[in-house]
């Protein structure tokens, strides 16, 4: 049983660190084109260089977070791979949709829709795994930001 937590826990490390990949691909050097250098930005907006190690923490532990999860499931159930899939969609979506394409009211959907999405994470399975959904919370905070981020400047532009 050991050897099946260990191998689902890679499958979801680097299906999460393939989104990170993609979605900087996908991005187009978004952070730093004139387009986004230009943006009224909010107060808060943390250094560039913080949004590389927030996220490669956030995906390492959120795949120890989605394995503990997946085994609250039938061997990797519909229902959680569904909404894994989604998450993993609206991740990778918003860099498109936000920097690729410019559409800052529409990626203020998208990242709303994957902010609930964590947060349904969060406390859906809050009693199953107990403590594990401290693996989770980084990502929940980490969204509440970047989503306000989103907000301001949609708000202010």
């Amino acid at each position: 049983m050991k050897e099946n937590k260990y191998i689902r826990f890679l499958l979801f490390l680097v299906v999460n660190f393939l989104a990170l990949a993609i979605g900087v691909w996908l991005m187009n050097d978004g952070p730093r084109t004139a387009w986004y250098q230009s943006l009224n930005k909010a107060p808060w907006t943390p250094a560039n260089w913080v949004f590389g190690a927030a996220w490669t923490t956030i995906m390492f532990m959120f795949s120890i977070y989605i394995t503990r999860v997946s085994f609250q499931y039938a061997y990797l159930a519909k229902k959680l791979l569904y909404l894994f899939g989604l998450q993993w969609i609206l991740n990778v979506g918003w860099n498109y949709v936000f920097f690729n394409q410019h559409m800052i009211a529409v990626g203020l959907v998208v990242i709303t829709l994957l902010w609930l999405l964590i947060g349904y994470f969060t406390f859906e399975h809050l009693r199953k795994v107990k403590g594990y959904t401290l693996f989770i919370i980084p990502y929940l905070v980490w969204m509440t930001i970047a989503t306000s981020l989103n907000a301001y400047i949609v708000f202010n532009n």
